[in-house]
């Protein structure tokens, strides 16, 4: 996991990354992005292969970068404990959802009870 949290700490790797989120680049095309050298594209390149987060093929005399998003898994199992969607907001949304369930079954109760007094009233 610290492999994985040192290589996306820098921003140029983190755009690297949601670029290859479309699909496989050259490394030519994902150097034309930055204005940075293209041994230093080709450095971060490095770090985010090493760490497992792309994968490279070389076709020819070019090599393409693919996105390996499994390696992600880790982090992201251990950043969950800090969302709030594992704490109290999923017991918000539980709460939000038995008022509603409350308010409807008081509301039929109510309109019960008036058709009800109703029926009594014309009999």
């Amino acid at each position: 996991m610290d492999d994985v949290a040192g290589a996306i700490a820098d921003p140029v790797r983190r755009e690297i990354l949601v670029m290859l989120r479309a699909g496989r680049l050259s490394a030519g095309q994902i150097a034309d992005r930055f204005e940075i050298s293209r041994p230093a594209v080709s450095r971060h390149l490095r770090v985010l292969r090493e760490a497992g987060l792309v994968r490279d093929d070389l076709v020819g005399r070019q090599r393409f970068y693919l996105l390996v998003p499994d390696r992600l898994g880790e982090l992201e199992r251990w950043l969950a404990q800090f969302s709030r969607a594992s704490g109290w907001e999923h017991r918000l949304d539980a709460l939000e959802t038995e008022v509603y369930r409350t308010r409807r079954e008081h509301r039929v109760r109510h309109e019960e009870t008036q058709a009800a007094q109703r029926k009594d009233e014309t009999a």
